[in-house]
């Protein structure tokens, strides 16, 4: 006997800063989509992801995720660590490291160093770090624009806009980093 599952399903919704876009299955949020899109734009992308997926209102707790996505994008400070993420095709270390971002409070930063040497790998782990936070299918459930890089730098952004949309985030959280002396600082 072959079990079917339900195609994803999706929703998508106006934030202060442009389109969010959520797709979800029967274990949680599949992935997410953060960008000043249009919403003919954004549902495209959706289904470019997943071609079988059915826009539908979302249930109680993906819905509550996105007003609380909407509400941090506005500048409030909501707790996002209670999305259910759907992680089933993410690697181990990626898991890990997400889990550790997700605990980085809005308006805070860690580097990619401090996020290795907390999951309790080799600082040389870093790059692998970043690595993983550049495949992020949950931003910004997994705040990935939280993390930057040693000495103050903004670092590196895969979303639409790059860096310019990540200091656009930090700096709707209230994030301040202090560069080092002869530095530049991140906001300056």
């Amino acid at each position: 006997m072959t079990l079917v599952s339900a195609p994803p399903r999706f929703a998508i919704r106006a934030t202060p800063i442009g389109m969010f876009g959520v797709a979800w299955g029967e274990d949680g949020i599949l992935r997410t989509w953060l960008h000043g899109r249009t919403d003919p734009a954004t549902r495209a992308e959706i289904l470019r992801a997943f071609p079988d997926g059915v826009e539908t209102e979302p249930p109680g707790a993906i819905s509550e995720a996105m007003k609380a996505v909407a509400a941090l994008l506005g500048g409030e400070k909501p707790d996002l660590r209670g999305a259910t993420l759907d992680m089933a095709g993410v690697p181990e270390f990626y898991r890990r490291v997400y889990g550790v971002a997700r605990e980085i409070a809005p308006g805070e930063t860690m580097t990619y160093g401090a996020i290795a040497k907390a999951m309790g790998e080799e600082p040389m782990q870093a790059r692998e770090v970043g690595v993983a936070l550049s495949r992020n299918p949950f931003a910004p459930i997994v705040p990935c624009h939280r993390v930057v890089a040693a000495g103050g730098n903004l670092g590196g952004y895969s979303a639409p806009g790059g860096t310019s949309t990540k200091r656009r985030l930090l700096e709707i959280e209230g994030a301040e980093i202090v560069a080092p002396a002869g530095q530049q600082a991140l906001f300056d």
